[in-house]
């Protein structure tokens, strides 16, 4: 916590010299003007006036107010029942901030730092990841042919699998999410490799991309895979009022060590201890009873897939704009192993959203979305699904300020009776404030 307070002490040391911010070409801005942007390769609306270097982060608090319980049987070790739910109660979370550089090293190329200041799972100061994007090639005299058509990613960053990313919460940053929680199947991993973008004109875009299948780096003789990734998509302002994005992608990996698509979010989830048992067997730690805490359980409301080994996972998003109204949906179905001694088993997830934004420059906001998974787990007779419905309201009390409150409720349908999520459900109201600069 001393790097974070550190930290946060700089930030606020240097707030004022913020507005002086340099522009940089082909960048997602952190506040309010990165609402509704995916990809950047089209936005070249930043004259190259040198190198430049921009510092700026993300800060969020939220304040809950969630309820949990199960209707599984006793499930007892070493006389504690295993099944019983963490105590939770209403309180402030951990407060979660990011720290970004973004740097532009020549016409076209750029460079971006990001880092956790303090997260839920780790609370220390750690880097999430860098990655290079050349848009234009300087070095050999900016061919049009290069600008105009082709954009290449390099480092170790979140891979560019379906949209829903785009809009998801990332630690501190969450400007870009109308609601607190993200997906029940969250599909967020970082990666070393690279991705190539090709945009024939200037409404669709493919793009294919390889890395090396891990969370991080490995360098052991073991038997591990390379990822390959594939997206296609067609995105245009139709008219004045009117904006219409569709896109598809595709992850695959054929057999890996320890593949994490959607056990990649090492920041954690928003739901502190929601649905999360008070005891449980630290299998890691040879099976002993170990405390739930809010690192050691850092990812409540969330439900993984375990395709650890291999993994086929495809995500097709829709996403309309309407003056102040938006839908957006995702559609996802993957299949994969945890090892490669087992059949392969497979999930599914839809989620859709509507927002609607009102008021002078449609400063405050009320959404609505639902959420539902089905999977097989390892070992069971049937499918398993969970559900959550979420309703947010949010106001951008400024251009760098965000406040939203959220109801959610989830529900856990067909666990096996032995298994502490067995008729559960958690709902209530989380309290979000956030800062972006």
């Amino acid at each position: 916590m001393n790097f974070f307070a550190t930290g946060f002490m700089m930030m606020v040391a240097i707030f004022p010299h913020f507005a002086q911010q340099p522009d940089i070409g082909y960048f997602r801005s952190p506040d309010r003007q990165g609402l509704h942007v995916f990809e950047t390769f089209w936005a070249d609306t930043i004259a190259f006036e040198g190198f430049r270097v921009r510092v700026g982060g993300n800060f969020t608090q939220q304040f809950q107010v969630l309820e949990h319980e199960n209707e599984a049987a006793e499930n007892i070790f070493q006389e504690t029942n295993l099944n019983a739910l963490y105590p939770l109660g209403p309180g402030f979370n951990l407060a979660t901030a990011n720290l970004n550089l973004d740097v532009q090293i020549d016409d076209g190329i750029r460079m971006a730092l990001e880092s956790y200041m303090s997260s839920r799972h780790h609370p220390e100061f750690w880097v999430k990841g860098g990655y290079i994007q050349i848009d234009k090639l300087p070095m050999l005299g900016n061919p049009q042919w290069f600008t105009d058509h082709l954009s290449i990613r390099v480092g170790h960053t979140m891979v560019n699998y379906g949209d829903a990313h785009f809009r998801r919460s990332d630690n501190g940053r969450t400007f870009y999410n109308p609601f607190v929680g993200n997906y029940i199947m969250d599909a967020f991993t970082t990666e070393i490799g690279g991705e190539l973008y090709v945009f024939p004109s200037h409404n669709y875009f493919f793009m294919v991309g390889m890395t090396g299948g891990l969370i991080s780096g490995n360098v052991t003789d073991a038997d591990k895979k390379p990822s390959v990734l594939a997206k296609i998509g067609f995105d245009d302002q139709l008219s004045e009022d009117l904006r219409f994005r569709l896109t598809a992608s595709l992850y695959t990996n054929p057999g890996t060590i320890r593949n994490t698509l959607y056990a990649g979010d090492r920041a954690g989830s928003r739901y502190y201890m929601a649905m999360e048992p008070e005891f449980y067997r630290n299998f890691r730690a040879g099976g002993i009873l170990t405390g739930a805490t809010e690192a050691n359980r850092f990812t409540s409301g969330r439900f993984t897939p375990d395709f650890t080994h291999q993994i086929t996972a495809v995500m097709i998003n829709p996403f309309i704009k309407y003056r102040g109204l938006e839908v957006f949906g995702t559609y996802e179905f993957s299949s994969g192993t945890h090892n490669a001694d087992v059949d392969g088993r497979r999930a599914n997830q839809i989620a859709g959203e509507v927002i609607y934004r009102f008021m002078a420059d449609e400063q405050f906001f009320v959404g609505a979305r639902y959420n539902q998974v089905k999977a097989e787990l390892p070992g069971a007779n049937g499918d398993i699904s969970i559900d959550r419905v979420q309703i947010s309201l949010g106001w951008y009390t400024t251009r760098n300020l965000l406040v939203k409150l959220e109801y959610v409720n989830q529900n856990y349908h067909d666990f096996d009776i032995s298994d502490y999520r067995h008729g559960g459900n958690f709902s209530g109201f989380i309290l979000e404030a956030a800062v972006a600069f």
